[in-house]
């Protein structure tokens, strides 16, 4: 199991039995204040796009190395805009404790403040996204986002890798917190 996983109670089941290393949690609302981040951002059909994503990955933590540069957070995935059938805006970034000087492929940025829809899981993004999206609309949640040209623009989506990388190189066992910006007008 993943390091950081062994203490939710939705992992228990997934620790005893070896071959189901994988769980959903239950969604939750959680106000969040603004958070620094740096990253870069891109462009890519979203066939192949984990592939760019473990490319990046590696280049900024790279990046971060190089620069000193401390995280106050996890390492991110963030979906600017959303096309499954076309190409999708993404950025790899990570939480740090401040703004941050970037240059010219390493940008500064923020997590936006506001409520967030949120959940933890384990091996299955596509299920787990499903499951947040569709508990979302249960509970009558509108998203902070809009219907672009590009896609489903929204002002904050991402995952965050929860799990050390240099502890569990197996991205298939990570924890990962889904995380969704909802509108700021309250249902």
């Amino acid at each position: 199991m993943a390091r950081n996983a062994r203490n939710h109670p939705e992992a228990a089941q997934a620790e005893q039995d070896p071959q189901q290393r994988q769980y959903i949690g239950k969604p939750s609302i959680q106000h969040r204040s603004e958070q620094h981040s740096v990253g870069i951002r891109t462009v890519t059909p979203f066939r192949g796009m984990f592939a760019v994503v473990d490319q990046l990955l590696k280049e900024l933590r790279s990046w971060m190395r190089a620069q000193g540069a401390q995280g106050a957070g996890p390492y991110f995935l963030r979906l600017h805009v959303i096309d499954m059938d076309g190409p999708m805006d993404i950025e790899v970034g990570c939480m740090v404790p401040g703004p941050q000087p970037g240059d010219e492929r390493v940008r500064p940025g923020t997590l936006p403040a506001g409520r967030y829809a949120s959940l933890r899981y384990s091996r299955y993004a596509l299920r787990a996204n499903r499951a947040l999206l569709d508990w979302a609309k249960r509970e009558g949640l509108a998203w902070d986002h809009r219907d672009a040209p590009a896609g489903d623009e929204f002002c904050c989506r991402y995952e965050a890798y929860l799990t050390d990388h240099r502890l569990e190189p197996k991205k298939s066992v990570w924890e990962v917190e889904l995380a969704i910006k909802l509108a700021d007008d309250l249902p």
